[in-house]
């Protein structure tokens, strides 16, 4: 069950890639595609441990994810739309296929670099969250990620 939490914080972290909208040279829009790992993730109070972090790989391609887990037999695949009029910036993540296929979450994000983002998303998708944080008692996730460096993307 936890990793199936851990795919929906992957599937929050495609969302901040595709900011389509965002002027050149912005961290945004520098970095919609690629390979990310989290670093560090807190799922409704809780942190999640490095050794089920390690398992997990979102890779990005256009304004579609995909987050594979290492040990579960398929892998999650769908859709974000991203909008970037709001503070915090939000996106809506729609589950086309695996896991969470039928599913909607919503989530706020941000980049402070080309390299890193964070991702808090509400696994409910019930609201967006107003702030980063996943407090014990919520269906709130909070993730940092890390962008692979080129050789790992293959």
């Amino acid at each position: 069950m936890t990793k199936y939490f851990v795919v929906l914080a992957c599937l929050a972290s495609a969302w901040t890639v595709w900011a389509e909208d965002k002027p050149a040279g912005e961290p945004e829009a520098k970095t919609r595609q690629g390979v990310w790992r989290p670093i560090a993730a807190v799922l409704g109070g809780a942190r999640l441990p490095n050794d089920v972090l390690k398992t997990i790989t979102l890779k990005i391609s256009g304004e579609n994810y995909e987050v594979i887990v290492e040990g579960e037999p398929e892998s999650d695949k769908g859709t974000v739309a991203v909008d970037n009029t709001t503070t915090p910036k939000r996106m809506t993540i729609k589950g086309v296929q695996g896991p969470n296929k039928g599913k909607t979450f919503l989530a706020i994000w941000e980049m402070k670099d080309d390299r890193s983002m964070r991702v808090c998303y509400d696994l409910a998708g019930k609201e967006f969250p107003k702030e980063f944080k996943a407090p014990k008692g919520t269906s709130f996730y909070l993730v940092g990620y890390r962008r692979m460096p080129n050789k790992e993307k293959e």
